[in-house]
């Protein structure tokens, strides 16, 4: 059984860590089961492993250095982060194939709400076309990020996870470029016009969970 645990308010990010580290060692010692942990953070930046220094445009909140793959991202208020600690001893070490499930999840959970969501190679995260904006001065069509994916693997157990856009502050992504791209925006269920909360996306995050992962 996958515990599903919900925390209230908004929770710190080395908190957060603390929490994960210690239920990583407790899934490896085999003392606890795995679990998907969904938080608010205050506003930070994080950044992963392979994070840029000239990504960080201007701290203008605290930066967390991280050992969560990807890059530069934000963290904040009306943003869920599904902190997701699975044991992939028993789930197939396959990274690839662990980092498409969160994709997928993603993306049954988006589906929900009528949103597509889509990956593309080469920029990490899920992302919904925007031909209601003006293009790329190339003529590409707009596209803009709603979820980020980072993880790392502890004697393939999991933790870290993934983000979703529903309605934080998204001027705040002016102090990055958001996982090193630049030219695409992001953007939130809210911001798509969509009048979601968080409480209605726990309940689509968890049923495509079960989906997903079983």
């Amino acid at each position: 059984m996958v515990e599903w645990i919900i925390s209230k308010g908004l929770t710190g990010h080395d908190t957060a860590v603390a929490r994960m580290e210690a239920r990583v060692a407790a899934i490896l010692a085999g003392e606890a089961s795995e679990a998907v942990w969904l938080v608010e953070h205050p506003p930070i930046y994080t950044a992963g492993t392979s994070a840029r220094a000239e990504d960080l445009l201007e701290a203008r909140f605290p930066v967390h250095v991280t050992g969560r793959g990807g890059q530069y991202t934000y963290h904040g208020p009306g943003q869920r982060i599904a902190y997701v600690m699975l044991d992939l001893n028993r789930r197939g070490r396959d990274v690839r194939d662990f980092v498409g499930q969160l994709e997928g999840w993603v993306i049954d959970t988006l589906a929900e709400f009528g949103v597509s969501g889509q990956i593309r190679q080469g920029r990490v995260g899920v992302w919904v076309p925007r031909p209601d904006k003006p293009p790329l001065p190339d003529g590409t069509l707009r596209e803009d990020k709603i979820a980020a994916i980072g993880v790392k693997l502890r004697r393939w157990v999991s933790f870290h996870g993934l983000s979703i856009n529903v309605d934080p502050d998204l001027s705040h992504y002016g102090g990055i470029v958001p996982c090193g791209i630049s030219g695409h925006g992001v953007t939130s269920l809210v911001d798509l016009g969509l009048p979601v909360g968080m409480a209605d996306l726990d309940v689509a995050l968890r049923q495509g969970f079960l989906r997903s992962f079983g």
